[in-house]
């Protein structure tokens, strides 16, 4: 048995450890070496889920053997790539050749299949949708050994089912889709300051017409700065706005610039240390605003990816990632309540983040049309207390949880938020995944 966790490194589990090493072998997968089904299966790619998403009940299945681009049209665009793939090596093939995701999430060391079993959202999701809006065919290992390719057309049920399904349809073995053409490597930012939470939802609905658009907020700011934020908007830059600043057309990622080489003490992200961040972080992006700037790729879609290991800051027990959405009509007051309480608890993030989402399709794609927000927050028994308390202001608003980053939520606070999740179990019946496909998330809410 091997331990496995997820990035926040909380919760911990046994769970034993399966590596295909070619696509063709995922779909012997669910028998063992003498043809008895095994049960308790989930696929796991890199491991960036922050919880229980990526952990079999009783084996894991880790795809980054299956890390092949199959095929890249380089005048279209269109690829097809193995599941383990990850988005990293994508981007290093495809960027020198004026192509790019069409959405990325907050880091790019995710692989591909765990993209779609997430339905990952950007910093374009109100005008791009989610990264499964974009994918055209995928090949699934179903539970009874067969090799199914589906689609928007063809098996329909199933693909839907797929995207933002976490892994409980089958087993992602490839994909194909779309890449975007971009002119440049670099991001034309603008920054926007918004001294509280209304101008802050405000700065994002006026942003519609942006590419990207994305908010720090200051979790722990009160009273009449509460919800202060730094909205950051971008543009894909042309070789024109080059011209002016100089510069490779095609920046390189910068590796990490450092490593957090051990679990940092408990007590080091406290209010004071993060407020004392929070406080020059947001004088220093005041300072930036009304004019644009150029940013690296790299920079401006995956900023922690410069630390290696950052999830070591919060310390040994770990942290949790708690992120909502809120239809945009109960946005405010919620997200008011939701801050005000995280910020009179005294509880320190200082990785807040604000964005604003349009409508999903897949039966347990986390977002909807309105306004999510994330905070990272270490393990403790007064933060997981806070967080139910939460979970019931955001059942109460009419929105629900990230599944790709949750650890803890109840099966009530899921049975509320996701209203095809009836339908997921349905077809689970069909294709015999109930026991041969199940992860410590899906056992823990019931799925």
């Amino acid at each position: 048995m091997t331990e496995f966790h997820g990035w926040g490194r909380y919760p911990r589990h046994d769970s034993a450890l399966i590596s295909p090493a070619a696509p063709d072998d995922v779909a012997s997968l669910y028998n063992d070496a003498d043809g008895r089904p095994r049960a308790g299966l989930i696929a796991r790619g890199a491991g960036r889920a922050y919880g229980d998403a990526a952990i079999g009940d009783s084996a894991t299945v880790v795809m980054r053997g299956l890390d092949r681009i199959r095929s890249f049209d380089r005048q279209t665009g269109r690829v097809t790539v193995e599941a383990g793939l990850l988005l990293a090596d994508l981007i290093g093939v495809a960027m020198p050749a004026g192509w790019f995701p069409p959405v990325v999430p907050g880091t790019r060391f995710v692989t591909i299949g765990g993209m779609i079993a997430a339905d990952v959202h950007g910093k374009n999701h109100h005008r791009a949708g989610g990264f499964g809006d974009h994918v055209e065919t995928l090949t699934l290992a179903l539970p009874d050994g067969q090799m199914v390719t589906c689609g928007p057309d063809h098996h329909p049920d199933l693909f839907r089912a797929t995207i933002g399904g976490m892994g409980l349809t089958g087993m992602i073995v490839e994909a194909s889709f779309t890449l975007m053409p971009i002119q440049t490597g670099w991001i034309s930012q603008r920054t926007v300051v918004a001294p509280d939470l209304d101008r802050a939802l405000s700065a994002l609905r006026d942003a519609a017409g942006a590419t990207y658009s994305v908010a720090w907020i200051d979790c722990l700011a009160q009273g009449a700065a509460l919800g202060r934020s730094l909205v950051y908007l971008g543009e894909h830059a042309t070789p024109a706005d080059l011209t002016a600043a100089g510069g490779d057309r095609w920046p390189p990622a910068v590796g990490g610039r450092f490593s957090v080489p051990l679990d940092a003490p408990s007590m080091m992200l406290n209010r004071l240390s993060v407020g004392a961040f929070n406080a020059l972080y947001y004088k220093r992006g005041a300072r930036a605003a009304g004019r644009s700037m150029l940013v690296p790729w790299d920079r401006y879609f995956f900023p922690l990816d410069g630390i290696g290991d950052w999830n070591r800051l919060y310390g040994a027990r770990g942290f949790v990632q708690y992120q909502c959405v809120l239809p945009m009509a109960a946005a405010a007051g919620t997200l008011a309540d939701i801050l005000e309480r995280v910020s009179r608890a005294g509880h320190a993030s200082f990785l807040a983040v604000l964005k604003q989402l349009g409508p999903a399709h897949g039966d347990l794609s986390f977002p909807m049309e309105g306004v999510t927000l994330a905070l990272d927050l270490p393990v403790s028994a007064r933060v997981l207390a806070l967080l139910n308390d939460l979970d019931r202001l955001v059942v109460a608003a009419g929105g629900r949880l990230y599944l790709a980053k949750d650890a803890r939520q109840s099966p009530a606070t899921f049975e509320a938020g996701y209203p095809k999740r009836d339908h997921l179990r349905r077809l689970r019946h069909q294709i015999g995944a109930p026991g041969r496909l199940s992860s410590k998330l899906s056992t823990r809410l019931g799925i």
